[in-house]
């Protein structure tokens, strides 16, 4: 994709409304597609994974059992949370305390499905992320696995990206510094998707959502193909 093409799609729709909703698995590359996405199209970002995680970690700190559905919910609520929305930077903290290395850690990623499928605490995330795309004037990129069925469904662009299972093991080893062995990597992939998926369907697009697959496809290939999906949705119109 050109770069000329790239400055032309914020401009088309100066003033105007652009949220890009990308849903996908663990391990199919969209934080780093979406942020880069973002960041070439001059729009917000917003990482609601990193929103849930954040919730876990308070949840641990405050001692709360993870089994008690209405002490997770309270939390949600009590959460006092600041999230970067650009792309150009990267921090999660709580309570002023910064958590952005803290909440990618295995302890956070083996419990964070059980905060996340806590119905509760999801519709009050979902009330603060959708706070934060209207702060922004709806131009933004958002990501996660419900964002373009239940999050923003009116998104001007909605996207699925995916990847084979093998992927997606691959990228989150790297992701992780070969931190961890095969088993954790499943654990963290395989089976936290099968968790969430009791609450959400984030593994096939919906209606009217683009699917993208980049299991052949590098960073830059993956960029380049969803910034092609914005560019000829927003041309449609």
């Amino acid at each position: 994709m050109t770069q000329e093409l790239i400055d032309t799609v914020p401009m088309l729709r100066q003033g105007r409304s652009l949220v890009v909703a990308i849903d996908g698995p663990s391990g199919s590359g969209k934080s780093s597609v979406s942020r880069e996405v973002a960041r070439r199209l001059r729009l917000a970002y917003l990482d609601t994974g990193a929103m849930y995680r954040a919730l876990t970690w308070f949840c641990l700190d405050l001692g709360v059992d993870l089994k008690d559905a209405a002490a997770i919910e309270q939390a949600a609520e009590e959460l006092p949370l600041e999230v970067s929305t650009s792309p150009q930077e990267d921090f999660v903290r709580v309570g002023g305390v910064d958590v952005t290395q803290a909440i990618r850690e295995p302890e956070i990623s083996s419990a964070v499905s059980a905060v996340a499928t806590t119905l509760g605490a999801r519709q009050e995330l979902i009330r603060r992320q959708r706070g934060l795309i209207e702060k922004h004037h709806r131009r933004i990129v958002v990501e996660g696995r419900d964002i373009t069925t239940v999050v923003v469904p009116g998104a001007e662009v909605r996207m699925l990206l995916t990847a084979s299972e093998e992927a997606r093991l691959r990228r989150r080893g790297i992701q992780l510094g070969g931190t961890q062995n095969a088993e954790q990597l499943a654990a963290q992939v395989t089976q936290r998707d099968a968790k969430d998926s009791t609450v959400v369907n984030f593994t096939k697009a919906a209606d009217g959502v683009v699917t993208l697959d980049s299991s052949d496809l590098d960073f830059d290939g993956t960029v380049d193909a969803a910034l092609g999906i914005v560019s000829r949705i927003i041309n449609r119109d």
